[in-house]
């Protein structure tokens, strides 16, 4: 809301500026069309200006502002050396200027831009950063989709960091041949949109990496170790090796445990069983965050969408685990669900 008016307000201004400068130059009937729209122009722009800066980081901004001033400074020896007596007094010298700065002040300001993250990261071992308390989303964390809900209801604010290198993870698991993990794939890329959107975080993709480091859970705690960040994950085993190298993690399951489930006993629920299970008449199915489902005797509603009631919670750090039975089976059954299930454990077998 604070935003909102704070935009109407330099609307407000920037209309009623240009009414007043073009009143003054036209002094004609003219002037409240021109002038209103002109201001209207620099407000918008200036409201674009605004929402693109803010999804670059302070150090890719100094490292454009860098690039560009040593952009003008590469244009000024070059039209002193080749333009002032070459096309002074003639029409073309205002292009002639315009084109000789504008040249290497854009390429000053993309190698600026692209190298601002680089210069950073090659400082001391704890990174600066734009803002205190970044947190690191992990690929697991970003399917499962419940960061997205705690952040709506404000109780995480900030940063969020999305190295490039778990962005490429998603779009592997995206595209795998597989159903399940494509449609994981996909979900966590509309959590990370679904994120963007919201007001009160700010998400940031970088392009930091650690080639000599293979496995991604290593590259997360290093870069983590690096920055200072703190982890938002799901994993139990990312968890345990973080915590033991130092950084600090926030687990969504160890979060869930502390608040009330969100499925009780006696409620009933859908699941569409998709495959065999390891014991003989089991039937699994997954939720759409990926949560398996082993049903009990659900091999033979196999393709089917199947009712089951809960009967019993059981929670862990692992994730949650839910007894139910069948509906009108009166062998009863449980349904079993371990949030932990996606994103890591598809690791290598896309």
């Amino acid at each position: 809301m604070g935003i909102m008016l704070l935009r109407l307000f330099i609307i407000l201004i920037c209309s009623m500026g240009g009414l007043l400068i073009a009143g003054e130059l036209l002094g004609t009937r003219w002037a409240i069309l021109w002038g209103t729209a002109g201001g209207l122009m620099v407000a918008i722009l200036s409201i674009l200006i605004e929402e693109s800066v803010k999804k670059v980081s302070l150090r890719s901004l100094c490292g454009g502002a860098l690039g560009l001033i040593a952009g003008f400074v590469v244009a000024k020896f070059l039209a002193d050396a080749f333009l002032a007596d070459l096309v002074k007094g003639t029409r073309l010298s205002m292009a002639a200027y315009l084109v000789t700065y504008a040249i290497p002040g854009y390429i000053g300001l993309r190698i600026g831009l692209r190298k601002g993250e680089e210069f950073a990261f090659r400082g001391s071992p704890k990174l600066p950063f734009a803002t205190e308390n970044p947190k690191i989303l992990d690929t697991s964390v970003i399917i499962d989709g419940r960061v997205a809900d705690i952040c709506e209801t404000g109780f995480i604010e900030g940063t969020f960091v999305i190295p490039q290198f778990i962005l490429h993870e998603l779009q592997h698991v995206a595209d795998s041949a597989d159903p399940i993990k494509r449609t994981r794939g996909k979900r966590g890329l509309e959590i990370l949109h679904r994120i963007q959107k919201q007001v009160d975080v700010d998400v940031k993709i970088i392009e930091q990496d650690f080639p000599r480091i293979k496995e991604v859970d290593a590259k997360l705690v290093e870069l983590a170790k690096k920055m200072g960040a703190k982890i938002i994950t799901n994993d139990s085993n990312l968890n345990k090796v973080a915590e033991l190298q130092g950084v600090d993690v926030l687990n969504i399951n160890q979060l869930t445990n502390a608040l009330k489930p969100v499925v009780l006993p006696g409620e009933d629920m859908s699941v569409k069983v998709i495959r065999e299970g390891k014991e003989p008449g089991q039937g699994v199915a997954y939720l759409d965050d990926g949560t398996m489902v082993v049903v009990e005797n659900g091999l033979k509603h196999m393709g089917k969408n199947i009712d089951v009631m809960v009967t019993q919670i059981l929670q862990t750090t692992a994730g949650r685990m839910i007894f139910a039975k069948v509906g009108g089976d009166a062998g009863g059954g449980y349904f079993y669900a371990v949030n932990n299930t996606v994103g890591h454990s598809a690791r290598g077998k896309g």
